[in-house]
């Protein structure tokens, strides 16, 4: 049974399931008639896995103050973590596991506020699905790509025509909005008032990281660095259809900020 067929199978025995829409949804739908829909799928709550990267932010920037000394090498992105298990096994302990990612954040906020509820991450990468089957199974995430989720609503039915009109987040963050590009982490978690430009590094798309562990390893100076697998972050997971250039999904995300 593939994830869209776990999901079909879900609504269809009634179980309660809450919905946990990552950042980068304005490439693919427009808000609130996204919330609508998926309240129409049957979801109890919809969460913005903003939330979440509050959460993450604050973990992160913890980190940086209790040893003014320690190195870090951000870890939300699971397709980046793999990479450094596989390829750079050194550096396993730089990644910043004591900070969750923001999916993994906003998992524990829905267990909290919705504890018959089980978690459906919805988003634009597959290396979520490992992150949760085999890194945090115990929260049960179950975990759709945008493009499995038109695959859902396609088989109850549920399009674009319905009314769209009082729907909203259940619990909403507007200030981590901007996290699925590159540095999103880096300019809404505060960490330029902690660290130095000289000792970050951003970097997103998986060709450039190997330059970046490089000179993370030859230079003790550089305290953190904040890098997306996808280039130019999340805005550009695979699991997103688009026929979108890079800078106009940035603008999907930056219009919804400011709305």
């Amino acid at each position: 049974m593939n994830d869209i067929e776990r999901c079909i199978s879900l609504f269809e025995s009634k179980t309660p399931l809450v919905a946990l829409l990552a950042p980068s949804f304005p490439i693919c739908y427009s808000y609130p008639l996204i919330v609508a829909r998926l309240k129409k799928l049957g979801f109890r709550a919809v969460i913005e896995v903003s939330a979440g990267a509050v959460k993450t932010n604050e973990q992160v920037a913890a980190l940086l103050k209790k040893n003014p000394t320690a190195r870090y090498i951000s870890s939300p992105c699971a397709g980046f973590v793999r990479m450094v298990r596989k390829s750079y096994p050194q550096l396993i302990p730089f990644l910043a596991f004591a900070a969750d990612s923001p999916m993994i954040a906003t998992a524990r906020i829905a267990k909290e506020k919705y504890p018959d509820c089980q978690p459906v991450f919805i988003g634009p990468c597959f290396a979520k699905k490992l992150e949760g089957s085999e890194d945090y199974p115990d929260l049960n995430i179950l975990v759709l790509t945008y493009k499995e989720l038109d695959a859902v609503f396609e088989h109850f039915k549920i399009g674009e025509t319905i009314d769209a009109s009082g729907a909203a987040f259940d619990i909403a963050a507007a200030a981590t909005r901007i996290y699925p590009m590159d540095g999103g982490l880096t300019m809404t978690s505060g960490l330029k008032g902690i660290l130095k430009d000289e000792e970050i590094r951003i970097i997103s798309g998986y060709k450039q990281i190997p330059a970046v562990l490089e000179e993370f390893q030859r230079n003790p100076k550089i305290r953190f660095v904040d890098v997306l697998f996808c280039e130019g972050g999340c805005i550009n997971g695979p699991g997103i259809i688009s026929t979108l250039s890079l800078d106009e999904r940035k603008k999907k995300i930056l219009d919804y900020n400011n709305q």
